[in-house]
């Protein structure tokens, strides 16, 4: 543990052993004692480790507070060479760091015992040492809340003591699995929790509340062990609405949802879709289904953008595993390229269905996903103002036409789903859903082009907006049913032609922006010194380092042209014969050369 210590300055260590007044009145005898157990607890552990989970740093921290509160109080037990184990009783109790001590106790023994929980994952064996550590964990809490039932504590302290020791008790009997027992426990924690959070105010009510929403999952799947099946629907519930539960429960609440669905999963054999029942033999993609109908119920009675994000994604991911099982599956059949099952009827397998189907679901998912960040940031466009002020970067056009693009590309995934090529309404369906988002996308398209005053582009984008806008109530017709699930055309139709008339505004007032007349004394021009010798404006660059005296280096001038000469005289100058020289070369051959040889030349 040496290795783990971190390491604490004196200010800190004067700080943690002063006295903790919190909540009573200490030092004379006759006042009562008072402890704030559940605020002292949860900030050792938010400062110590528990933020990111690390319990074998929290146990460190509390075995090193013991032994400076142990120095302090000059409670030791013995030196180095011989244990001698003292107990605190309740004559001692004249100062509350005695209890302080107790409760370190509890904690560094649940620390330890939570430390071996997630180590009991790979060594099993751990497991029973982890409960004898819960075990003295729940000793000190009892003897923690025994030092409080005398008259020099109040009455605070005694109703967090006992919750505190209700809360270990029960997490000792939930790993022995007597559900029961630990129900009780729980109960009684919660109870406890309840009524303080009521007596005081919201702020300090706050570390109450939070801790009976901690031991609520508990309860509930300890209701559900004991036989209450609406518990186990409560805690899905509140498993999609939190992304999940912590601590204790996370690991236990995980498997038992699994096991839950995996028996549903038996009894369900096949799914019907587009007007076509398939078989499903695949667990995994079984348990994926059962599960469908209770998140997608979660999304729509999720409050906030966020937790929408988290559940498509928790969807997305599930869809993605099942849909690798029914790759495998296909994989595994000999006839995996053949798609078609039968060359009469041109049906595709089962199982290609299957995945086709499962496709869809991803599909849409993701469509109703960048739709719910669309109109997120539609509205967030809305308080751009504020959020410029605020000197943040606010969203921009261009962030909405990349999640429409990614839409119509999802969009046209849909239309090349083996088996859904020849079904007609699907085909429409998805003809006017493209319809609707091409014509959003064009709007947000026309919107950035107003930002950079390109009016012309932006005015035929709004009338190509309008031309989708039109299609879209052509081809609906008068049914409604179409159009429910998608963005309302007719609020987009009345949007352009708002944004055209604030578009032509815009465009009249930009034309028509003349330049203010300034003095021709107060104008820099760009001319140096010496073009303007004659005229006088003033330039403070002048008397700089840098004046502009004369043009360097000096611009080109024109300069006359080189003269061209023509020779006239020589169309009539007669040029001397030569047909003499020529007859005279033609003559010399081989008999001239030998004349020339031997000296015999003409």
């Amino acid at each position: 543990m040496a290795a783990e210590r971190q390491p604490v300055t004196n200010a800190e260590e004067n700080k943690e052993n002063e006295r903790p007044t919190q909540g009573g009145k200490t030092g004379a005898l006759g006042d009562t004692l008072g402890l704030e157990i559940l605020q002292i607890i949860k900030e050792s552990q938010q400062q110590h480790g528990l933020r990111h989970g690390d319990f074998q740093r929290y146990r460190g921290y509390c075995s090193r507070r013991l032994r400076r509160l142990r120095k302090t109080l000059n409670f030791k037990m013995g030196n180095r060479h011989k244990f001698t184990g003292k107990k605190i009783t309740v004559e001692m109790l004249s100062d509350n760091r005695y209890l302080l001590l107790v409760l370190m106790d509890a904690e560094r023994a649940w620390s330890y015992a939570m430390q071996l929980k997630m180590e009991a994952n790979t060594e099993p064996r751990k497991r029973f040492h982890l409960l004898s550590r819960l075990r003295k964990a729940v000793k000190y809490a009892e003897e923690l809340e025994r030092l409080c039932d005398s008259d020099r504590v109040d009455a605070k302290t005694k109703l967090e003591a006992q919750a505190y020791m209700a809360y270990l008790n029960g997490m000792l009997q939930f790993e022995n699995q007597h559900w029961e027992d630990a129900m009780k426990a729980f109960n009684k924690c919660k109870t406890i929790y309840e009524k303080l959070a009521s007596a005081f105010t919201d702020e300090q009510a706050v570390l109450y509340n939070q801790r009976v929403d901690e031991i609520s999952p508990n309860i509930r799947y300890c209701a559900y062990n004991i036989g209450d099946k609406t518990a186990m629907n409560e805690l899905m519930q509140m498993r999609l609405r939190t992304g999940g539960t912590e601590g204790l429960m996370a690991e236990k609440l995980e498997a038992l949802i699994s096991q839950t669905r995996a028996k549903q999963a038996a009894t369900m054999s096949e799914v019907e879709w587009r007007g076509r029942t398939v078989p499903v033999k695949i667990d995994k993609v079984r348990i994926f289904l059962l599960g469908l109908a209770d998140t997608e119920a979660a999304i729509a009675q999720a409050e906030d953008e966020e937790t929408k994000e988290r559940l498509f994604e928790t969807v997305l991911s599930e869809c993605r595993d099942a849909i690798q099982g029914v790759r495998e599956e296909l994989k595994s059949e000999q006839r995996q390229r053949d798609v078609l099952l039968d060359g009469e009827t041109g049906k595709v397998s089962n199982i290609q269905f299957l995945h086709s189907y499962l496709s869809h679901i991803k599909l849409s998912t993701a469509i109703r996903r960048n739709e719910s960040m669309a109109s997120a940031l539609q509205k967030a466009l809305l308080r751009q103002p504020q959020a410029e002020e605020d000197g943040k970067r606010g969203p921009r056009p261009q962030d909405l036409i990349r999640l429409y693009d990614i839409i119509l590309q999802n969009l046209a995934e849909l239309t090349q789903l083996p088996g859904l090529e020849d079904d007609q309404s699907f085909q429409k369906e998805i003809a006017l859903k493209t319809l609707v988002y091409k014509a959003y996308r064009c709007f947000f398209i026309a919107q950035s082009y107003v930002l950079v005053k390109k009016w012309s582009e932006a005015l035929v984008l709004y009338d190509r907006v309008l031309k989708y806008a039109k299609e879209v109530r052509n081809k609906a017709g008068d049914g409604k049913k179409s159009l429910k699930d998608l963005p309302d055309v007719q609020e987009l139709i009345m949007q352009v032609n708002a944004e055209k008339y604030s578009m032509h505004a815009a465009a009249i007032l930009d034309s028509s922006e003349v330049p203010e007349d300034i003095s021709p004394l107060q104008v820099k021009e760009s001319k140096p010194l010496s073009d303007h010798l004659d005229n006088f404006f003033l330039d403070p660059s002048l008397v700089t380092k840098h004046a502009s005296l004369v043009r360097f280096p000096p611009d080109f001038q024109p300069i006359p042209c080189k003269p061209l000469f023509f020779d006239l005289a020589l169309n009539h100058v007669a040029l001397p014969s030569l047909e003499d020289k020529l007859e005279q070369k033609s003559k010399s051959g081989l008999t001239g050369y030998i004349k020339g040889i031997f000296g015999f030349r003409s």
